[in-house]
């Protein structure tokens, strides 16, 4: 009997591992076009860059505010909004990603460091890369400009806290 469920159980692993084998090889027919359905429904760049734009113009008001946790938050939101077009547009969210990792770093240093005076200058040049890659990407009648007032007005931009309150 257990040589009986032994060579069963080796029949049946040879059936899943030759299934799953002929799967990889010669998938599904409309896979490829199920996948592309999929992707076809997702953000390419301009829908997330216009989140990225409304966090960015808030996160100023945040810092301004003394409100660090907002204004890591709108940060952290702000680079997780264009996570779809790593998979839509690959090559524009490499230079979204080697921004946000480089040109925009000094803004999230000011921010962790809770320094206004810091912050400032850093967003200010972060607004002048953000026009010079638009240019850079053929679109520069896209021009970043430091709103006088928040892009949402339905936050108080003026709670203290801390960078470190954001949840994970």
């Amino acid at each position: 009997m257990r040589r009986i469920t032994r060579i069963a159980a080796v029949c049946l692993a040879g059936s899943v591992l030759s299934a799953s084998s002929s799967f990889a090889q010669d998938p599904p027919k409309d896979l490829q076009k199920q996948i592309d359905q999929v992707k076809s429904t997702l953000p390419k760049f301009a829908i997330p860059m216009r989140e990225v734009g409304d966090r960015f113009q808030n996160m100023y008001f945040a810092a301004k505010g003394d409100n660090w946790a907002l204004a890591a938050y709108m940060s952290k939101y702000m680079n997780g909004a264009m996570n779809p077009a790593s998979v839509t547009k690959p090559d524009e969210y490499k230079t979204w990603k080697s921004f946000y990792e480089n040109t925009f770093a000094p803004v999230t240093k000011a921010i962790a460091a809770k320094d206004f005076k810091a912050f400032e200058p850093a967003y200010t040049a972060a607004i002048g890369a953000c026009n010079g890659c638009h240019a850079g990407m053929g679109y520069g009648f896209i021009k970043v400009v430091k709103l006088g007032a928040p892009a949402n007005n339905g936050i108080d931009y003026k709670i203290k806290s801390n960078p470190g309150d954001v949840p994970p």
